[in-house]
C-alpha cells in the first residue's frame, strides 16, 4: 500500500487526537470531509489503524478507586523453544492486568506491564502467571512509583 503525504498527515493528526471529528480531522489536514472520510476507511480496512481508545490518567483513576499499582516485569523461562514461548504469550495477553507484552531479546524472555489494584493483586498476577507454570524460571518485578513520560505514539517518517 503506497501512502502519500494526505494518509501520513490523517495518521499524525488521528494518532494526537483520535477524538476530533471528520469536519475537524479534514480541516487540520486540509482535505474535504469526503476525502478524509474515504482515506481514514482504507487506513482502517489496511489495518494501519488498529482501534481508538481513550487513555485513561492512571493516577487520577488511581485516587478515585483508592489504589492502583503500575508493575513492569522480566520473565526467563526455562525452555525457550517456540511451542513455550507462544504458550506462555497466550497466557499473559489474555489477562486482564496484563496492559503490554513484550518478547525481547538479548535478557530475559519477556517484558510484561501490568496494572494491579493493590500488592495482593500483584501476587494474585504472580500466581497466575508465573508461580502455577512450571516452565517459568525468574521473575524480576519492578514497581511504579512515578511515570514521567507516556507517549504511545508511532513515530511516522512520512510527515
Amino acid at each position: 500500500m503506497e501512502l502519500d503525504s494526505t494518509d501520513w498527515a490523517l495518521l499524525a493528526t488521528l494518532q494526537a487526537d483520535a477524538s476530533a471529528s471528520n469536519q475537524a480531522l479534514a480541516e487540520r489536514v486540509g482535505v474535504s470531509p469526503p476525502t478524509a472520510l474515504r482515506r481514514v476507511r482504507r487506513l482502517r480496512e489496511a489495518g494501519l489503524i488498529a482501534g481508538q481508545l481513550a487513555v485513561l490518567d492512571e493516577d487520577r483513576i488511581a485516587a478515585l478507586q483508592g489504589h492502583g499499582l503500575t508493575v513492569l516485569a522480566e520473565v526467563s523461562l526455562d525452555q525457550q523453544g517456540a511451542a513455550h514461548l507462544a504458550a506462555f504469550e497466550r497466557r499473559a495477553v489474555r489477562d486482564d492486568a496484563v496492559q503490554q507484552c513484550y518478547r525481547v531479546s538479548p535478557g530475559p524472555d519477556f517484558v510484561l506491564v501490568a496494572r494491579v489494584r493493590d500488592m495482593p493483586g500483584y501476587q494474585a498476577l504472580a500466581e497466575r502467571l508465573f508461580t502455577q507454570d512450571a516452565n517459568v524460571r525468574n521473575v524480576r518485578a519492578f514497581f511504579s512509583v512515578k511515570r514521567a513520560k507516556f507517549a504511545p505514539q508511532v513515530p511516522l517518517s512520512g510527515v
